[in-house]
């Protein structure tokens, strides 16, 4: 494939996205995690509108990258789990942050 032309150079910043974070629910959820110390899993499938299988598998794949913490406990005898976001997780949305700036900064 031929180079492209330098003037589209500055756009193709959108392909070092992080994917993981790139998909609409997992950047919702860190960026929630983002601007509190804890958020539980009730209170973040309120806030997101997530079912709750759909913010499971969110929540694994965003622990798995290391972006969150999850610490499940009993209160009163009923499980609780609370999500945190990590600091690998908050340096990756500050990057992710700074090339999509990038990338929309190039269309203007």
């Amino acid at each position: 494939m031929a180079d492209p032309d330098p003037i589209f150079a500055p756009l193709l910043a959108a392909g070092d996205l992080d994917k993981t974070i790139h998909e609409p629910a997992r950047l919702m959820i860190l960026a929630i995690l983002s601007v509190v110390d804890q958020a539980d899993f009730v209170f973040l499938c309120h806030l997101t509108g997530l079912t709750r299988g759909n913010l499971s598998t969110h929540m694994s794949r965003l622990e798995e990258a290391g972006y969150i913490q999850v610490d499940k406990a009993f209160v009163d005898r009923r499980p609780v789990t609370g999500l945190s976001i990590t600091s690998e997780g908050r340096d990756a949305l500050h990057a992710y942050r700074d090339t999509m700036r990038r990338f929309l900064d190039e269309l203007e």
